[in-house]
């Protein structure tokens, strides 16, 4: 028997920028977090968006997305509960001319109290109805947390035309 091979080390660059979304979705009282992006923020200003961020060097997905929502939440949610809702590959971004990808995730359980962590950043953090999601959205015109509520755990391809 071949002795087993010695793991990869983690990709630390990358042309294309890996972030990672929450949906944190009450099931209860059929609401959901947004986050309205502020007005001098460098994409969407004024649009609604999920709690997001940029993966760190060699950072596993579901932690970016567990330490993205904490930081710009107070939510806190275990990384091994979160499940895979949508992915987002966009063929350029602001911060990102080689593209990015987003990979969205569901959670269903949390502790803490929704407040706005990065007042810089954002607006506003809000519990919104999930028949009353408002807009501007950013990534609205793919329909993504519509289809992340809908359980189409798709892929959405903006800019690639």
């Amino acid at each position: 028997m071949a002795p087993p091979k010695a793991p990869l080390p983690p990709a630390t660059r990358s042309m294309t920028l890996l972030a990672a979304a929450v949906l944190v979705h009450d099931l209860a009282e059929r609401r959901v977090v947004l986050l309205q992006r502020g007005p001098e923020a460098k994409f969407a200003p004024g649009h609604w968006d999920l709690p997001v961020g940029k993966s760190d060097p060699g950072e596993p997905v579901t932690l970016t997305a567990a330490r993205e929502l904490a930081e710009e939440t107070g939510l806190v949610v275990d990384p091994a509960e979160l499940r895979l809702a949508h992915v987002v590959h966009g063929a350029h971004g602001v911060e990102s001319p080689g593209g990015f990808v987003t990979v969205i995730f569901t959670a269903h359980r949390w502790s803490g109290t929704l407040d706005n962590r990065e007042p810089e950043k954002h607006s506003r953090a809000e519990w919104v109805p999930v028949d009353a999601i408002p807009e501007p959205l950013v990534f609205g015109e793919e329909r993504v947390i519509h289809r992340c509520l809908a359980g189409d755990p798709g892929v959405s391809l903006p800019g690639w035309g």
